[in-house]
């Protein structure tokens, strides 16, 4: 099966079966379908095919998984992209992968406006909203409910097929386009799914962007399944957030610690209704263990589990929620129908009590970057058995006597201070422990005497106070002498991605 046949069937044998919930609005299995195949009727009268890109520029609605599942649904490879992202990398993207059609939003026609103005090969745009506004001409209007089309099917082969090409951040240069056959996403998400114990009535709260592989593979879950998606735009107003997963009795919430953090800041929690949440998943970046023990007061009810993944292959690990007591700071072993090593730096594999970058063969490993064979070649090399391919991750962990992995660092976020190297994360996991903190990032500075100099940023709880001089004792107390921060910077807040992780970079610059 490719990755849309499951949502079809569930679309054709319950086509009343609620599929999502947005702003109080439901929307049907069987109309979201018949939106996908007019998406995909009209992607054809504009002249895409098979293998043909797709952009969608949208936000967290119906109309963006109508218009992904449209794109399947032709052989397209759909391409989402973050509807915060500007016009300059949106450019780049549509260019990069040489779109024939973008899907999107009038509201956002400040940023794709310029952005296709500057692209030479014809372009299809297929936009919502309001057209009268004084948008060009050949702007066609995305179809809407209740639209007539005959369904769209054609023939695909799992394995060779790209269902979509997921750009990176681009955090250290222009975005990488992560190419993903059907294969590569449907055997990610029934692993997923089945670890997870993921069911039909599950109904999944969802406010992280459906742009990021961990909000998309939300949808593709629920979609398989037959269950139900609560979709939010954002997590900026948590109280909003808890008050709608309290009404639409959600019985999952995939999140984030930076989420997690603004929940752990808030008073009279208890007052919504949570006791239908029965599982709570973390990933983008590895909980400390005051996360863990905050997650689990909040949600006692909840099942929690710690995971770790990248865009390259969606998920790697996940750690067992019994064993969170036993080592919590660990995220886990591999998930089903995949191995997991460390190796060290000429790719030899290392025993388990070793730190090394980590590696992944399976099934679920991308196909390579779009058009970016030195990229390509640099994360991608060949394994013992002629013909495969592993995945090096680019980040280092380590593992203890049985195999459990820890986090330790990006390869290139490694600091190397007074001629040692130093793991950020450990740093952060002793800043953590104090009370009064409820976020950290640290990173390296110039220093014409150490080479860098470790600097923390901390993010303090509401009224909590702290100085620069008790950070750096606790460090010292609880870490080598060279690992404690020689600067700290009290912050309101830490820059972000759009998919919540910390802009260590942006840090950096200051």
């Amino acid at each position: 099966m490719l990755l849309h046949d499951s949502f079809f069937n569930h679309a054709r044998k319950e086509p009343e079966r609620p599929m999502l919930a947005i702003a109080g609005r439901r929307h049907a299995y069987g109309e979201v379908a018949a939106r996908a195949h007019a998406v995909a009727a009209q992607l054809a009268d504009s002249g895409v095919g098979r293998g043909d890109r797709v952009v969608l520029f949208l936000d967290n609605d119906v109309d963006l998984v109508a218009a992904l599942y449209g794109a399947l649904a032709l052989g397209a490879v759909f391409v989402p992209v973050n509807p915060l992202t500007k016009r300059e990398k949106l450019g780049f993207i549509l260019r990069n992968c040489g779109a024939t059609a973008l899907i999107t939003h009038a509201d956002l026609a400040a940023a794709w406006q310029p952005a296709i103005a500057e692209i030479q090969a014809p372009l299809a745009v297929l936009a919502a909203g309001d057209l009268a506004t004084g948008l060009p001409a050949g702007i066609r209007p995305l179809p809407a409910a209740g639209s007539a089309a005959a369904p769209m099917t054609h023939p695909g082969t799992i394995d060779q097929d790209l269902a979509a090409l997921i750009y990176t951040s681009g955090s250290t240069g222009d975005p990488k386009g992560v190419m993903l056959s059907h294969l590569n996403m449907v055997s990610a998400r029934e692993s997923v799914a089945g670890y997870l114990g993921l069911h039909r009535d599950d109904r999944i709260f969802c406010a992280l962007p459906l742009t990021f592989d961990y909000g998309l593979y939300q949808v593709l879950m629920a979609a398989h399944l037959g269950a139900s998606v609560v979709l939010g735009r954002s997590f900026a107003f948590p109280m909003q957030s808890l008050d709608t997963m309290a009404r639409e009795r959600v019985t999952v919430f995939p999140g984030v610690p930076t989420m997690f953090s603004l929940l752990m800041g808030l008073k009279g929690l208890e007052r919504f209704d949570l006791s239908a949440l029965r599982l709570i998943t973390n990933t983008a970046a590895a909980l400390t263990e005051s996360h863990i023990r905050a997650i689990a007061a909040l949600f006692p009810q909840a099942t929690l589990f710690s995971m770790y993944g990248l865009t390259e292959c969606k998920r790697v690990t996940y750690l067992p929620p019994d064993q969170l007591a036993i080592r919590p700071g660990s995220v886990g072993r591999g998930m089903p129908n995949q191995e997991v090593w460390l190796a060290d730096e000429a790719g030899r594999r290392l025993p388990n009590g070793s730190t090394g970058e980590l590696v992944i063969r399976g099934s679920n490993v991308m196909r390579g970057y779009w058009e970016n064979p030195q990229e390509t070649a640099r994360r991608l090399k060949p394994g013992a058995i002629p013909g495969e391919m592993l995945l090096f991750s680019g980040d280092l962990f380590r593992t203890d006597a049985e195999g459990w992995l820890y986090f330790v660092a990006r390869k290139d976020d490694i600091i190397k201070s007074r001629g040692e190297k130093v793991s950020p994360r450990e740093v952060e996991n002793a800043i953590h422990a104090l009370a009064a903190v409820r976020d950290v990032a640290v990173v390296g500075v110039p220093d014409d005497v150490l080479g860098e100099a470790i600097k923390a940023y901390v993010v303090l709880h509401e009224g909590a106070t702290l100085s620069e001089r008790e950070v750096i004792r606790h460090c010292l107390a609880h870490l080598e002498p060279f690992m404690a921060p020689k600067h700290v910077a009290f912050v309101d807040s830490l820059p972000t991605t759009d998919t919540g992780k910390i802009r260590k970079a942006s840090l950096a610059n200051q």
